[in-house]
């Protein structure tokens, strides 16, 4: 009887093997049927079953990842994400080709799941089509309106300076931490648009939201989204990175409905005192029309994609400085003393001296480059079949602009790996930029705040160096290494700002 019982439990585990094999071998041949390159399609490394090339590499430095790869698989190449094929492009022609010449072709955003739980298809950085023609041409036309980029904002973004300024000095030249003082006064520059007012230093639920922010950045661009992104039903039960940042985000949009309820408490269409005024208007003119895509819950969103493209890049870039200062200190003096020829210390800074400042102007492009603060840009859709460095790619693949690849290149570049503000200088020493200076991306999915950007960057690089200077405490040395995300952010550090008027 035993034996009997033995041989039926030896058939059923040679079955349950069978079945498993089985089960195995179909997964791994219905995914390579799925899943393989199409014919014409860009070369790259071999990717796994299911999970593709996900665990092939270090996501805390994607971005070096993805621009070694090109010396293997050429200037465009594609590798897997779980169930989805990217396209990386590098090197400017690859870019300028895609970006600029085939612009209209990607000129949309790809689905991506761990952002549409947070902005459910609406805002304006991660839309395509109608909604996001129509929401950026509202967005920039009524920002102008107010003074978005314009010399007018100049009084607004010194203003800021001061209230930096004074918080710097009441550290009196001992070390401390920039990153949560920089990031509220360079938010505040685009919240007195969109909001009307500033916030405090001291504003705990603001300083709050600064902090939720760099999380999300960090969060969106890490495995964790990769894995939400590519197996949704599943992650969706699992928890994780990506179930904080959507709590993250509705602490975010609960801030920001806050701020439109006060709002509506005193809204005078007849007065519009910022964006959200402008924004409620538009929701009353708009109602019933066939192609409207204004109303509340895409405000909200508007709102903070605003609030987060217009002071994530530009304080963190400024962090950057300051650490680049403190390492290179006869650049920084080089620095203050041209500021100290042209401006002196009895004004402040304006955008006309810009063209009087050269030395100051390439330091502060070589801190853009070097920072390489958006390394991977944000991903495009192709609209259509396109044609990029020979190679076929069909409508609906996602197409990733390595900007890394350009801002380090040796053939653009005479010492690309090493701080050199002679990188925008001519022979004569009068400022000059690159064509692979590019930061911002190209084409129609440019940075909208590009030139809001760069005010900011001048008028707070220049103040700070004409009451400032920056050194590390004493004994440390600057670590100029970096939090990957879709921002890259240097690892937390303090400083001394030393005040020159002392």
């Amino acid at each position: 009887m035993d034996s009997v019982f033995s041989l039926i439990g030896s058939y059923i585990d040679l079955d349950f093997k069978s079945l498993l094999l089985f089960t195995v071998v179909f997964i791994i041949a219905a995914d390579f049927v799925k899943n393989r390159r199409p014919l014409g399609f860009p070369p790259g490394p071999w990717p796994l079953p299911v999970v593709g090339n996900m665990f092939s590499f270090d996501h805390t430095r994607t971005h070096e990842v993805l621009t070694q790869l090109a010396g293997k698989y050429g200037d465009v190449y594609s590798i897997r994400m779980g169930q989805v094929w990217l396209i990386i492009l590098n090197g400017l022609e690859a870019l300028k080709e895609a970006l600029v010449t085939q612009r209209d072709s990607l000129a949309d955003r790809p689905h991506l799941p761990l952002l549409e739980a947070i902005t459910r298809g609406r805002g304006l950085n991660f839309t395509s089509g109608h909604m996001w023609r129509q929401q950026r041409r509202f967005a920039l036309s009524t920002l102008r309106n107010f003074g978005f980029a314009k010399k007018s904002l100049q009084p607004v973004i010194l203003d800021e300076f001061t209230h930096c300024a004074k918080e710097f000095r009441s550290y009196e030249g001992k070390p401390f931490n920039p990153h949560l003082v920089m990031n509220n006064a360079v938010s505040n520059i685009i919240c007195s648009l969109v909001f009307g007012h500033r916030f405090e230093y001291s504003d705990e639920k603001f300083q709050k939201l600064l902090c939720w922010f760099g999380i999300v950045l960090h969060t969106h661009a890490s495995i964790w989204a990769q894995l939400y992104n590519s197996f949704t039903g599943f992650m969706r039960f699992l928890p994780g990175p990506h179930q904080t940042v959507q709590q993250i985000s509705q602490g975010v949009k609960d801030f920001i409905r806050a701020e439109i309820k006060e709002h509506k408490k005193s809204w005078d269409p007849s007065t519009q005192r910022d964006y959200i005024d402008c924004y409620l208007n538009e929701i009353q003119m708009s109602k019933g029309k066939d192609d409207n895509t204004f109303d509340e819950e895409n405000m909200i969103i508007c709102v903070m994609d605003l609030i987060v493209a217009g002071s994530e890049t530009t304080s963190t870039t400024l962090r950057w400085a300051f650490l680049y200062m403190a390492k290179y200190p006869e650049i920084q003096e080089k620095v203050q003393a041209e500021i100290d020829r042209v401006i002196g210390q009895s004004r402040h800074p304006s955008m006309e001296d810009r063209a009087n400042l050269p030395y100051t102007d390439a330091v502060i492009h070589e801190i853009q480059r070097m920072s390489n603060v958006v390394p991977l840009s944000l991903p495009h859709f192709t609209n259509r079949d396109v044609q990029l460095g020979g190679y076929t790619i069909p409508k609906g693949f996602t197409i990733i602009p390595n900007l890394t690849s350009v801002l380090f290149d040796k053939n653009e570049w005479e010492t690309p790996f090493t701080f050199n503000p002679g990188h925008f200088l001519n022979e004569e020493g009068k400022f000059m930029k690159p064509p692979a200076f590019i930061p911002f991306s190209a084409g129609k999915r440019l940075c909208p705040g590009e030139s809001l950007a760069k005010m900011e960057l001048f008028l707070f690089f220049t103040s700070f160096m004409q009451h400032f200077t920056f050194s590390m405490p004493a004994g440390v040395k600057p670590v100029m290494d970096f939090l990957f995300g879709i921002t890259l952010s240097p690892k937390e550090y303090e400083i001394c700002a030393i005040s020159r008027q002392e």
